[in-house]
This record gives C-alpha cells, structure tokens and sequence, in this order.
C-alpha cells in the first residue's frame, strides 16, 4: 500500500469514527426512519470495521455495507475541494479535502 492510501485510509477512518473533520449527510430514506434507528445506524457506521478485499479493494476504508434492525445501510466517503465544487486533487491532505460521508439505505444506492 502507497503511503497516499495510508494517509488517505488514516484520515478516512479518523472522520468516520468521530463525524468530525467533513460533512455527515443522510439521504431521505435515512432520515425517515424512526429517530432511535437511524441513531443507531449512524453509530454503527462509527464503529463499521469490516473492510475486506471485496467491499475495500482499493484499501481507503471508503465504503462499507451493514444490516441493522431488518435493513440494509451502505455508507460512502467522496473527497471534494473546500469550496464542495470538484473532487479533491489530493485526498490524502486534509487542508485541500472536505470529505462527505453519505449514509443511505442500500435500496436508494
């Protein structure tokens, strides 16, 4: 693994277990669920460790896919400028990238 990817997944993971460091953004299908589940589903993409080749073939700890209480929730990371315009030039520096995890039910993917 290139030290890019390192920084890149240390940053991931760092965002992803604290909702601190970019945006955190649910999609409607979340957001109507009752408010005791989606809590519970956002705190299960915090403690999400369950990357594998198949679902993190590229080793950034970007994406992850997760039951809870009879549905399916997928979560992704994207990397934008700071102006939340264009991708990211560079994901592994914090000071050029916003990352935005989207939660989502697997059905709205």
């Amino acid at each position: 693994m290139s030290e890019k990817t390192s920084r890149i997944r240390e940053l991931n993971d760092q965002f992803r277990r604290t909702f601190t460091g970019g945006r955190v953004v649910t999609t409607i299908g979340v957001n109507s669920l009752p408010t005791d589940m989606m809590v519970r589903a956002l705190e299960k993409v915090k403690e999400f460790s369950d990357f594998t080749d198949d679902n993190d073939p590229w080793g950034e700890h970007d994406f992850g896919s997760f039951e809870h209480d009879g549905q399916k929730f997928f979560f992704k990371l994207d990397y934008y400028d700071n102006n939340l315009e264009f991708g990211s030039e560079d994901p592994s520096d914090p000071v050029q990238t916003t990352r935005v995890l989207t939660v989502m039910l697997a059905e709205e993917y």
